[in-house]
């Protein structure tokens, strides 16, 4: 009996249990793990698909070999099962389904309406306050770049409503002409609502109507002699100009619309997604789904498209650049689910079809890059796997790395690499517990294997995999301690290299130890740049995390330990001197003229500084 034939029998037996209803089936092992995840208009009609074909693809042969069990969950219509099915396999993540992986949410510019002065600032999460959202924008630089036109063509302000209430006087981006005071009253509350209410006409694709404003306002200012402000607005209306010759008004007009491009080629799929919005292009993102090589683009594109707004606002138009399954089906399933009516359609001809040229184009691109940089990480394994015997392939490597100053708030941090690049989700900061392990560099590497490989093995699936490499900065004695560790955890078999830098510590004399030995490259390997390369992005990372400890500890240990201080008065002095440093070294009058410091409790702050 071929081992197919075990999960036909599996659903064999459950067939005349299931109702014949819409909704969603999902595949299980013996381990209780998902390993797909379906949705049908008729349950029993498409789990007897499985059953009654007998020529099925690989994919679908393996899934069945190792289905022991299927649960349902039926629902009232096909559309609640298609929705149900993007967020279950974005929840269990199984391995036979297409994977939208790396996906989050996006920044959004977020302009308040009901404070007396409004700031615009970047908003990631829910749309709880009131006010104006514009976006998504592709990355967090998209976002940064519009509100600093917003800055510098309508000067309002960015700052949190803490610092704006304590400012005495204006900070720099008045200076450089990217706000215009209103903390300190140097614009009139009508003017700055004006220039507030043109942002939110701008970000909306209203720029023109805002430049004729504009120039009428600096010709009247003209006649009336006040050159000052002709000269600002003069400036403004250049500004302007640059913004509009380079945002590139899309063509075809979309105001509303997601483009998404598919492009396949090795087995390995690209899909590019470009917002636009107000008749603006707002940023593009790559997405690389995993998925079986075999499984079409149709396929893709329809599976990207429900995970990818499962938990996101859909737009009024989703442009693709090939036909899908079940169209109508998702058309009819986003429409619900956002209550305005939601178009998908392909483009063949005209401005539409230059703009999924353009991000087809995009897609392609991307994925040469991306099969390019897999094929050369692929190559480096290799070279590595040869230079020191290493039997097992090479596909995921952890980097570890320790960073404290005279065993003060001590880091260790671990970094990973794969095939395809940094895997920044991976990436984990320890704080170190035991107070013997801060000052001591062995025992803080004992400490952050046992914490990681303790838990993997306790956990299992619920977290991290194990790595085919570990990479340790540091020489002999690191090595010994490490692999005492992992030796403990039964995983002698887990190799493992140590970096030690040579006795000048120059880069390009790095000696390896693996196994009892140690190894030397040539100063121009690539390998060695390779490794290199990974132990910086280590030691990056475990600074970068030791600097953010340090800096909590060093405002809480100022000031938190004055007994009488609270979040809010800490705050009024962070802002005001900039530092808890600076406050230490304030005079009693400058820490009384701090907004909410009475005169007892700047003594008591003053005295305890200077008793």
């Amino acid at each position: 009996m071929k081992n197919s034939e075990l999960g036909k029998d599996v659903i064999k037996k459950e067939l005349h249990l299931i109702p014949k209803s819409p909704g969603v089936y999902r595949m299980i092992n013996h381990k209780d793990d998902v390993l797909y995840i379906g949705k049908a208009k008729n349950l029993p009609n498409r789990l007897k698909s499985y059953v009654s074909e007998k020529n099925h693809i690989i994919r679908t042969e393996r899934m069945l070999a190792q289905t022991h069990k299927i649960e349902i969950t039926t629902t009232s219509n096909e559309s609640e099962a298609l929705l149900l099915e993007a967020n279950l396999i974005k929840k269990f993540r199984p391995k036979f389904n297409i994977l939208l992986k790396d996906d989050k949410s996006f920044p959004f510019i977020y302009i308040g309406n009901k404070d007396k002065w409004p700031q615009v600032t970047k908003h990631r999460g829910k749309k709880d306050k009131d006010g104006f959202y514009f976006g998504p924008f592709a990355s967090a630089a998209s976002a940064n770049w519009t509100i600093k036109m917003l800055q510098k063509i309508f000067q309002i302000r960015v700052c949190d409503q803490s610092t704006f209430k304590n400012r005495k006087r204006p900070c720099i981006l008045y200076q450089i002409k990217r706000c215009s005071a209103p903390c300190v009253g140097y614009i009139k509350e009508i003017e700055y609502k004006n220039s507030v209410e043109d942002a939110i006409k701008f970000v909306s694709g209203k720029s023109r109507e805002i430049q004729k404003n504009l120039s009428k306002q600096m010709e009247e200012a003209s006649e009336k002699l006040d050159f000052e402000k002709a000269s600002i607005l003069r400036d403004r209306i250049k500004s302007l100009n640059i913004i509009q010759s380079s945002q590139k008004i899309n063509e075809a007009n979309l105001v509303d619309a997601d483009v998404i491009a598919a492009y396949k080629e090795s087995g390995k799929t690209c899909i590019q997604v470009f917002f636009y919005r107000s008749k603006q292009n707002w940023g593009n993102q790559s997405y690389f789904p995993k998925h079986d090589p075999d499984q079409n683009i149709s396929e893709i594109i329809s599976s990207f498209i429900m995970q990818f707004y499962e938990n996101k606002n859909v737009p009024k138009l989703i442009i693709l650049n090939h036909e899908i399954k079940d169209k109508k089906l998702i058309e009819k399933t986003l429409t619900s689910k956002e209550n305005k009516s939601i178009a998908i359609t392909v483009a063949k001809k005209g401005s539409k079809a230059n703009v999924i040229s353009l991000a087809e184009k995009n897609a392609k691109e991307s994925l040469n890059r991306m099969l390019y940089e897999t094929n050369n990480n692929r190559n480096l394994f290799d070279a590595i796997n040869k230079k020191f015997n290493i039997k097992n392939n090479i596909s995921l490597v952890e980097v570890y790395d320790n960073s404290h100053i005279q065993g003060t708030n001590s880091v260790g941090a671990m970094i990973t690499f794969g095939e395809e690049g940094f895997i920044k989700k991976r990436y984990r900061k320890f704080d170190i517990k035991s107070k013997d392990a801060k000052q001591d560099d062995y025992a803080m590497i004992k400490e952050v294997l046992t914490r990681r490989f303790k838990r993997a093995l306790l956990e299992k699936e619920n977290y991290l995999s194990l790595p085919d490499l570990i990479l340790i900065d540091g020489g002999k004695g690191q090595y010994s301690t490490a692999r005492e560790v992992l030796n403990e955890f039964g995983l002698q078999d887990l190799p493992m290299i140590a970096i030690a830098k040579g006795k000048l510590r120059n880069s390009g004399n790095e000696t390896f130890f693996f196994n009892g030995k140690s190894y030397k490259f040539e100063r121009n390997d690539p390998s060695l740049f390779f490794l290199q390369r990974l132990r910086d992005e280590a030691h990056r990372f475990a600074i970068s995390a030791h600097r953010v400890k340090r800096k909590k500890a060093i405002n809480k240990s100022l000031l938190d330990q004055i007994r009488g201080i609270g979040s809010i008065r800490k705050r009024a002095l962070l802002n005001h001197f900039g530092s808890a440093r600076a406050v230490e070294s304030a005079s009693f009058d400058e820490i009384k003229s701090v907004e909410g410091v009475e005169e007892k409790v700047a003594k008591k702050i003053y005295n305890f500084f200077h008793e």
